[in-house]
């Protein structure tokens, strides 16, 4: 009997104490509502699927003590304006491209993605292993914003296009949607670039604004309707090897997150960039092969037209980074990763692709 009535106090005394333990717990768990905007329409569910299931798997995290709501482009603030509402405390996050915002400063670009330089696998090594996430982070400082990785396109398509492109001069005067420091260098050849929000663009092609069109992928191309008002799609992506996405918080609604919060936010946001690569594998080839049945030309860019495009690519970055100290610093930076990293993928994963294809052909 004695021992029975031991182990009934044994087991009271721990129970009384996990009582005690879980408010404690619980009290030092603020908590905490943001909102979020976004650059995307709900329309893309892969871009802005990816940003849902971050703010998802943050208040999983956190037993749902802190919890961010996304809004679509437009609901809050228009699509281009995303970054200004975060560093101005609109809202404590903006879920968005910063190669939208080379008017403020070309260096915008680099964190997100530019003509030739690294495709995404680099561009994951470079954000998490090669010092990529403490140079961006320096540089987003100037804005009052701090930046997490929170997608990645993976390769990119150069286009939509409603006449041929055989030539350089094919592009002269063409009115295109583009992106980034990619409309800077195509206006080297003549196109005319348009900056237009994704929810934006076909409207414009429709009413015949612009001649062409660049964005992701089949996929969201697909789904934006481009080849409803244009027939021919080409590739490679030369303006975009792969584009990472960004969550970016206000500065310092950043600094007073607790450290499991931060914590939670950093794995959500990994966890998004790895799955909407996966998620673009997926979808882009299947719908590629609807495009295709139904009526769109798959084309390659001609050789003469790829080739200037670099040369006036390495023009301009030799420009830029003889005037701005911090283009300057994280280009060269990516170039050196990106050089060293070529060094091995064009051994293993390029003679390995070529391997399969003359497999395949014999």
């Amino acid at each position: 009997m004695k021992r029975r009535d031991v182990l009934k106090s044994a087991t009271a005394a721990v129970l009384a104490s996990s009582a005690v333990a879980a408010p404690a717990i619980a009290q030092s768990a603020p908590t905490i509502r943001w909102r979020a905007t976004s650059s995307f329409p709900k329309s893309l569910d892969i871009t802005y699927g990816a940003a849902e299931q971050f703010c998802r798997h943050v208040s999983e995290l956190t037993d749902g003590k802190f919890t961010i709501q996304q809004f679509a482009a437009g609901e809050i603030v228009p699509a281009l304006q995303a970054l200004d509402a975060v560093a101005n405390n609109t809202v404590e996050v903006a879920y968005t491209g910063t190669l939208f915002y080379v008017g403020k400063d070309p260096t915008f670009a680099l964190a997100a993605s530019v003509p030739f330089l690294m495709n995404p696998r680099q561009q994951h090594a470079w954000y998490y292993h090669g010092g990529g996430l403490a140079m961006t982070n320096d540089f987003f400082k100037k804005f009052n914003v701090y930046g997490l990785p929170c997608g990645n396109t993976g390769m990119q398509w150069g286009g939509w296009f409603r006449k041929e492109i055989k030539t350089v001069a094919d592009l002269n005067g063409l009115k295109m949607r583009i992106a980034g420091l990619a409309g800077t260098i195509a206006a080297r050849l003549g196109v005319v670039p348009q900056q237009i929000a994704p929810g934006d663009i076909y409207p414009a092609m429709e009413r015949g604004t612009i001649d062409a069109v660049e964005y992701i992928g089949p996929y969201d191309d697909e789904k934006l309707g481009f080849n409803k008002v244009a027939q021919h799609y080409y590739a490679p992506g030369w303006q975009e090897g792969g584009t990472v996405f960004h969550a970016l918080f206000n500065l310092q609604k950043w600094a007073e997150l607790p450290p499991l919060y931060k914590k939670a936010v950093e794995v959500a946001a990994q966890a998004a960039t790895t799955d909407m690569l996966a998620h673009y594998d997926t979808k882009n080839p299947e719908a590629l092969i609807r495009l295709v049945a139904q009526g769109t030309k798959v084309s390659l860019f001609p050789q003469e037209v790829l080739e200037r495009l670099y040369v006036e690519a390495e023009a301009y970055y030799k420009e830029i980074t003889a005037t701005n100290t911090e283009f300057a610093k994280m280009f060269n930076h990516q170039r050196e990763f990106q050089r060293k990293s070529n060094i091995y993928h064009q051994v293993a994963d390029f003679q390995y692709d070529l391997m399969m294809l003359r497999l395949r052909r014999g």
